[in-house]
């Protein structure tokens, strides 16, 4: 017999709020969290402009500063949105058998020291090449090695279990822009989600590179658009977002309050480029289905979609196709929106986010808008609930996580009904 899921906490940091009611607050009045980029002097790169988090700092989770001061970011948004999700919660008070509870999430790597990085290349290069010994030699002088270990990716996963002695399994997934999501997909009593920070040098400098990134630095606000016409690519933004995943008779007995349920789970891979999505959606479309299917629904029950949405010309126009084709005649009765066009892309953070974002929708029965789409286009004519927020019946959410490497997750979450 299935076992039900339900969430029972919920905990986010990221550039539209520290905490989920916040976040949900900006995102309801469509405000954006766009600005240009102070985390590096960006003034020379193609992209100055990110959604960071700002006037935050991990005092304000109630951790001691001084013995942070060595973590990455993302490590603290994730144990940051971690003690949120878990003190909803109240699983700590039930007391509940450490070995059983386990943290599952799916977060990046840290950021990269790119000075360090740079005076050890300087030191090392020849007109013949690199000295590797001298680069070796300058990066054991100048490096700090507790830095060094603290971006790996999978140093969140292993804080967050600390802070509550969880010693169940432990895992962290990194499927690029699905990562999330398909840490929440994946797992049934355990503390899940994940945190990125991509705003540095090396980040930037790829993406920017991939040609993935909007360059609309005159106006910040306004560069995320997804299904806008003028979309030329996403935002980066930063940030963590957790959840606390319960079987169902165990949150039960000990009285725990029931946010929602998690009903379906659908992933799949596109098989075909490291980059792009396959051009019909084949891997998009299959992943969706699946999701609905193991919620037990039909695709005209979903009341609404939240769209992976990235404002980059492909991945825009291929989900619109995917939608068709899942939802047929009703496509253009169901509502899809990004709430990327406010928060920018959270990379390995964004799913988890968005699923709290389709929870709220759901409990409020609010459905968020996409911010600046003003210039339709004819590959992108589905309802996007463009610009503001729309009161509207929700018992039923998707939220689609399409990664860079073909990764695909969709995830149905629904009003819990005991």
């Amino acid at each position: 017999m299935r076992r039900r899921v339900v969430i029972t906490g919920m905990g986010c940091v990221n550039p539209l709020g520290h905490d989920v009611e916040s976040m949900w607050s900006a995102v309801k009045e469509g405000r954006s969290g766009v600005g240009y980029t102070t985390l590096f002097d960006a003034s020379r790169f193609p992209t100055k402009i990110a959604a960071e988090v700002k006037g935050w700092d991990i005092a304000q989770a109630g951790f001691d500063p001084e013995e942070w001061k060595y973590r990455a970011r993302h490590t603290r948004f994730a144990c940051a949105a971690a003690r949120q999700a878990v003190l909803q919660s109240g699983l700590l008070d039930a007391r509940p058998d450490p070995t059983r509870v386990g943290v599952y999430l799916g977060c990046g790597e840290g950021s990269q020291d790119f000075a360090a990085f740079s005076r050890m290349m300087t030191a090392a290069l020849r007109p013949d090449g690199l000295d590797v010994a001298t680069f070796i030699r300058t990066g054991l002088e100048i490096l700090n090695p507790v830095a060094e270990i603290e971006q790996e990716p999978n140093m969140p996963a292993a804080y967050v279990a600390g802070l509550f002695d969880f010693q169940g399994p432990n895992v962290n997934c990194l499927t690029a822009c699905a990562a999330s999501s398909q840490a929440i997909g994946e797992a049934d009593a355990m503390l899940a989600g994940g945190a990125h920070s991509m705003i540095h040098p090396f980040g930037v400098t790829g993406f920017n590179l991939l040609t993935a990134l909007s360059t609309r630095n005159d106006e910040p606000t306004k560069a995320s658009r997804p299904f806008d016409r003028l979309r030329d690519g996403f935002v980066l933004g930063e940030g963590g977002a957790m959840l606390v995943l319960e079987e169902l008779e165990h949150a039960r007995r000990r009285g725990a309050p029931i946010l929602g349920e998690l009903l379906g789970y659908g992933t799949t891979a596109d098989a075909y480029r490291i980059t792009d999505i396959h051009p019909e959606g084949r891997g998009a479309i299959a992943c969706m289905r699946m999701a609905i299917s193991d919620a037990g629904l039909d695709p005209s029950q979903i009341h609404y979609v939240n769209a992976h949405g990235t404002s980059t010309a492909v991945n825009d126009r291929v989900e619109t196709v995917a939608c068709k084709v899942v939802f047929g005649e009703r496509a253009y009765q169901t509502p899809v929106s990004s709430t990327k066009s406010m928060m920018g892309h959270l990379i390995a953070a964004a799913g988890a986010t968005e699923l709290i974002v389709c929870l709220l929708a759901i409990r409020d029965q609010v459905l968020p808008p996409t911010i600046n789409y003003e210039f339709p286009d004819p590959d992108c004519d589905l309802d996007y609930v463009p610009n503001e927020a729309r009161p509207a019946r929700c018992e039923y959410a998707l939220s689609n996580s399409f990664g860079f490497g073909g990764q695909n997750i969709s995830l149905v979450v629904g009003r819990f009904q005991g």
